[in-house]
């Protein structure tokens, strides 16, 4: 009997064996990081709901505009895509989670506003204004729909069925109402909120390439090697237009 035969059968003796064995993510990597803006922060008007009575009723305070959402610190930037673009082995695939992704239409906006749906996940759509809204959803690769949701129609789904980069989602009634999506093959992504921090977890060892998306910044791409039971540090700075 080999030696590392002889270890493997005392660890299962011991009842660690099951857990050395089945999870895989005691040896994989992560990578974590901040997004942070650099510049002098624009002044952007508030939403303006004007244009529907009920839509201004529902706050009492102006709306941020959700174009750049920063945290209390001033420079943490929250509605940021962060994702790996490539490293992934390619005979790897990745169930779609059971869970919807869900979108509300509440105060006339589209909450979140930057979201991603792994390929096949069903994308859940509310209505909690209860007032006519639409969903006009604009992929390329993807089929186009334009969904009407009035009063009466609290929810409804679609799947997207190909991978596809980000493309807008909107409301015909109220221009103001935009959302983002990404369909991706994979679980490797996360939206940041406004402190800015992300975490993509259980990563197999080896090098990648993180991007970190903006709705009008662009994008920022970081290389980085994680090794089994890794953590690794990557920081994204956007810059406003002119700065550099």
């Amino acid at each position: 009997m080999s030696h590392s035969t002889s270890v493997l059968r005392s660890l299962l003796a011991a009842g660690a064996g099951s857990s050395l064995l089945l999870s895989v993510s005691a040896f994989a990597g992560t990578v974590t990081g901040t997004v942070a803006y650099d510049g002098k922060v624009p002044n952007l008007k508030p939403l303006a709901m004007d244009a529907d009575p009920v839509c201004a009723s529902k706050h009492k305070e102006p709306v941020p505009n959700q174009i750049l959402a920063l945290g209390k610190s001033g420079n943490t930037m929250g509605n940021i895509l962060v994702r790996v673009t490539s490293g992934l082995p390619a005979d790897k695939t990745y169930p779609p989670p059971k869970d919807p992704v869900v979108m509300d239409q509440n105060g006339c906006i589209y909450q979140p506003h930057v979201f991603v749906i792994q390929q096949g996940q069903a994308l859940k759509v509310l209505n909690s204004d209860g007032i006519l809204h639409n969903v006009h959803a604009l992929p390329k690769v993807n089929s186009q729909f334009n969904m009407a949701m009035p009063a009466s129609r609290k929810e409804a789904e679609h799947v997207f069925d190909k991978p596809e980069d980000v493309f807008q989602i909107k409301c015909d009634v109220h221009p103001w109402m935009t959302a983002y999506t990404m369909v991706v093959t994979n679980p490797f992504y996360f939206v940041t909120k406004d402190d800015g921090k992300f975490t993509l977890s259980n990563l197999p060892a080896g090098t990648y390439e993180i991007e970190a998306w903006h709705e009008k910044l662009g994008k920022k791409v970081e290389k980085v090697t994680v090794g089994d039971n890794d953590t690794k540090n990557v920081d994204f700075k956007f810059s406003a237009p002119g700065s550099q």
